[in-house]
């Protein structure tokens, strides 16, 4: 009996020390914005390649909250940490505002915000090298149009979209310097991301100029940017999660960004207690941006294309292509 006693004490300080060993580990939390985690877009990145993937690797559950509106967004955050849960990461220049708020409410939290900078010692702030990304979508595009023609939709008119116009037209004009390239902005506010009948006009109108390959950022209006490609019989560029599914033959590519990535590292990095508030900023260099290619485009994408793709990526990463950051002085250099 008394060794049966022992076995069973020993078992029971395991589990004790098992259980308080959980508890203490901390349970990451996201805040996507209001256009969800469902956007096939942005917000879906974080949610695929981020949230489930955490769940399945470690057993633990991130927390989720989906704003409905904007004043939702720092109701969210507060709710997160108020209860314990960090990092909560932020999806989205949008949450700016309210992770500078929030952030100085709860000081001993850890947040973190992607395509945004908040000077907090208790955030991270997760930026990506969109020009660099949009440069070889953009010398892609000029590989592909036969009218020597190609256009840009973006969503909100701020710096952050502006980079990834740039980047498009310079990749465009490194691929063919007689290409032209027309640019649209669809609006001034946030809603300007959810506006796909906005979108789709935009991109008709750069069809009847002539363009025969668009470039979407802009988040859910975007899908009105694909849908016309489709309808014209023109192609389209993706952007943010890899797109080419939503419409094989049509999406020529898409511009991906590693959001989803990101967000599981800085959550791995605070249970590793190796987090650290301030930038990090990633490129193509550490796989923060890229191109797909995959089964639903690789018909579009000739070996030529692909070979003049690996050298113009490895020129960028070497530093021999230098890519103009149009976020360092709000202008555009060629």
């Amino acid at each position: 009996m008394t060794k049966v006693f022992k076995l069973a004490s020993v078992a029971a300080i395991t589990f004790a020390a098992l259980s308080a060993q959980a508890a203490s580990t901390p349970v990451p939390g996201v805040v996507y914005d209001t256009a969800g985690k469902y956007d096939k877009s942005f917000g879906e990145g974080v949610f695929r390649d981020g949230v489930e993937k955490y769940n399945k690797d470690k057993g633990i559950k991130v927390k989720e909250f989906e704003p409905q509106n904007e004043a939702q967004r720092e109701q969210g955050l507060r709710r997160l940490a108020s209860r314990g849960n960090q990092p909560i990461v932020g999806v989205g220049f949008n949450m700016a505002s309210a992770i500078d708020k929030v952030a100085a409410e709860f000081p001993k939290v850890q947040f973190a915000i992607i395509d945004a900078v908040v000077d907090k010692p208790n955030v991270q702030s997760l930026i990506f090298k969109d020009h660099e990304g949009s440069f070889l979508v953009g010398a892609l595009a000029a590989m592909a149009t036969k009218t020597g023609k190609v256009g840009f939709v973006g969503g909100m008119d701020v710096p952050l979209i502006r980079n990834f116009a740039c980047g498009y037209e310079q990749g465009a004009k490194y691929a063919n310097p007689k290409i032209e390239v027309f640019q649209n902005m669809i609006g001034s506010t946030p809603a300007a991301f959810a506006d796909p009948a906005k979108g789709g006009e935009l991109t008709k109108a750069q069809f009847s100029k002539g363009a025969d390959v668009v470039y979407a950022a802009a988040g859910g209006s975007g899908l009105g940017v694909y849908q016309a490609a489709k309808d014209g019989g023109k192609l389209a560029i993706g952007v943010d999660s890899n797109q080419n599914y939503l419409y094989p033959g049509t999406m020529l590519t898409s511009m991906v960004k590693a959001v989803g990535r990101a967000s599981y590292v800085t959550w791995e990095e605070s249970a590793n207690g190796t987090w650290k508030g301030g930038v990090k900023s990633l490129g193509l260099a550490d796989g923060g941006v890229d191109w797909a290619l995959d089964q639903y485009n690789e018909k579009l994408i000739t070996p030529e294309m692909k070979a003049k793709m690996d050298t113009i990526k490895a020129d960028i990463i070497a530093g021999k292509i230098k890519v103009h950051d149009y976020t360092s002085n709000d202008t555009c250099k060629y």
